[in-house]
């Protein structure tokens, strides 16, 4: 899931602009005594096409670990049509469900950016290419609606009885490529069906004028599970050239389903290669 707004790009008058998921303890009655926590492994894959031809063009699979049903970790492959895994993401939550700390690094391309946090702290950092200097940022709005990566999966849930209302909300969204966050609101601006599912469907959109010109972001999630099941826009992913962000159709057409310690370790440990996602 998009895992799926992060350093995203367009044009604007000739310039590229961007665009661009903690345990808590279960006591008993009074306090005294507390239970053990409940860890769980979940598997999920996303079937990213090319919105205007419908070709495949790569695999999204994430593996979720949630401690007493809140998000602890996420560890997500990237796959081209062939099979060939060109890029891993890795998220900790512990520090921020909503702003939580990632990394991204894409084999194709040589090309990495993330979120550290320490606290309440947060630095964004991107390297553009292979060879090239990491550079880094610290934001200084990490408390004031801060969201970053897949951590926008949990800010919507959470905001969710606001949207259905029919409110505007406003966030500060992490782009590492910028090294600093910017403004968007977000809005529910329709109905659909997916995945056999009655959807709600909201928009991400840049704040000011510039939401009128930039490309938006529209994510379905079901009414009922809460879960995502569509997201249509610009990915978190570049194009094979590395020069603009790639537009894409992510289906999640199958509900998470239990993983094993086994797939975690198989997935960090799996060695990236390049390959073209546009074949």
């Amino acid at each position: 899931m998009p895992t799926k707004t992060r350093g995203n790009s367009f044009p604007i008058n000739g310039q590229a602009r961007p665009w661009s998921g903690l345990a808590i303890a279960v006591c008993l009655a009074l306090g005294l005594v507390a239970s053990p926590a409940h860890a769980a492994l979940s598997f999920e894959e996303g079937l990213a096409r090319d919105p205007e031809s419908n070709a495949l063009l790569y695999r999204e699979q994430h593996l979720v670990r949630r401690v007493d049903g809140q998000p602890r970790e996420r560890l997500v492959l990237y796959r081209c049509a062939d099979g060939t895994a060109f890029a891993r993401k890795r998220v900790d939550y512990r520090d921020s469900v909503q702003a939580p700390e990632f990394s991204l690094e894409d084999a194709r391309l040589g090309y990495g950016e993330g979120l550290r946090r320490r606290g309440d702290a947060g630095t964004v950092w991107v390297r553009e290419g292979a060879g090239r200097k990491e550079r880094s940022a610290a934001l200084d709005d990490a408390r004031a609606r801060l969201v970053a990566d897949a951590g926008f999966d949990e800010f919507i849930r959470g905001q969710w009885a606001a949207l259905s209302a029919g409110k505007s909300v406003p966030l500060r969204f992490a782009v590492p490529s910028r090294l600093e966050s910017l403004g968007f609101k977000l809005s529910r601006v329709g109905q659909a069906t997916h995945a056999g599912e009655a959807a709600d469907v909201f928009r991400l959109r840049l704040g000011g004028v510039l939401g009128w010109v930039a490309p938006h972001i529209d994510v379905a999630y079901g009414r009922e599970s809460r879960r995502l099941l569509r997201f249509e826009g610009l990915s978190n992913l570049r194009e094979d050239d590395g020069r603009s962000q790639l537009a894409a159709r992510i289906d999640f057409p199958r509900p998470a389903r239990a993983a094993t310690e086994q797939q975690w370790q198989a997935f960090q440990d799996l060695a990236l290669s390049g390959c073209r996602v546009r074949g």
